[in-house]
């Protein structure tokens, strides 16, 4: 093999575990389906049922929401609603902007300046959720989430969060003890993770929203942990679309954009997108490649200190002659 190719198949090597160690954590949440940490159906009580009252309730019974203020739109307040009336015993906490900036600055001052840098309010209204539910614990729920049940059973775990398909976890509806080291994680990294990504969409799911928390679970799972430690898992047929699950979900998702729209087409579409990549992956390389070789053999012919061969030929004659024909090496 020449030394040019060794050189180029190295230097790609090189590029492709460097993107690959970038995106690691990313590329594991693909492959990680929290089933060793799922809340499963025997687990969980069927609404009305005794074994409620017989269950060791961990988490207290508080319910956070957010919203800019007080005046809740229609199309959520009777989900609102249902998760008072479902939980008179509970202690219900709406939280406002302007309570939210209260709470941080008197609790968590540190992180005032980051939390007054978010450019987009949902930013905001994610990042309380987690200080919430550190200071306080309790459950929280969006406004979209209504209640369907009700959430005793899952008073039983330390920290749960709801898992989502295609892969990761969201933070719509989550409950935690106070000060559990998992949202004590989320706190201390969303500084770290406060970036712009150009699109509205990606910089509020990568720095505050569904995709942060994704990641900071998939890195808090690489750690064993004591069993008070984990985060729980509720699946999908436990959080919505059965008479057994927790929530009823009516439309939000309020902020979304149209490079939101985008990131859903693509979502859709992710095998045609997918084999797409191949295919301009492999063009992209096979043009690297014949330019590296224009380049190599070009500064081969280019050398100054390149010698010419000479190849003799015997000519046939009356005397043994040779003529010297020049050529490049």
């Amino acid at each position: 093999m020449r030394k040019g190719t060794i050189v180029f198949l190295v230097v790609n090597f090189c590029i492709i575990g460097l993107l690959v160690n970038a995106f690691s954590t990313l590329i594991g949440l693909l492959f990680e389906d929290g089933a060793a940490d799922a809340i499963t159906r025997a687990e969980i009580p069927a609404p009305g049922s005794d074994l409620i009252e017989n269950r060791t309730q961990m988490i207290p019974k508080i319910i956070h929401q957010t919203y800019i203020n007080a005046s809740i739109p229609a199309q959520w307040k009777p989900g609102q609603q249902s998760c008072i009336d479902l939980h008179d015993d509970y202690e219900y906490k709406l939280w406002t902007d302007d309570k939210s900036r209260e709470f941080i600055e008197a609790e968590y001052p540190w992180f005032l300046t980051t939390f007054d840098s978010y450019p987009f309010p949902i930013q905001r209204a994610d990042a309380i959720r987690y200080f919430v539910l550190h200071f306080y614990g309790g459950i929280y729920i969006d406004l979209d989430d209504g209640c369907n049940r009700r959430l005793d059973p899952l008073l039983s775990y330390p920290a749960w969060v709801r898992r989502t398909v295609p892969t990761g976890i969201s933070n719509d509806a989550m409950g935690s003890i106070p000060q559990h080291p998992f949202f004590n994680t989320v706190i201390d990294s969303l500084a770290g993770y406060n970036r712009n990504w150009f699109m509205p969409y990606i910089t509020v799911m990568y720095s505050t929203g569904p995709l942060f928390l994704s990641v900071i679970w998939k890195e808090y799972l690489r750690v064993d942990r004591p069993p008070m430690e984990h985060v729980r898992i509720l699946m999908p047929d436990e959080y919505k679309g059965f008479a057994w699950s927790f929530f009823n979900i009516v439309k939000g998702s309020s902020w979304h954009g149209k490079d939101a729209q985008t990131i859903f087409w693509m979502g859709k579409h992710w095998l045609l997108l997918t084999v797409s990549g191949f295919a301009i992956a492999g063009v992209v390389g096979a043009c690297l490649w014949s330019l590296w070789n224009m380049w190599v053999m070009k500064g081969k012919r280019s050398s100054p200190g390149r010698k010419r061969m000479g190849l003799w030929r015997r000519i046939s004659g009356g005397k043994e002659r040779y003529e010297l024909l020049d050529r490049m090496a």
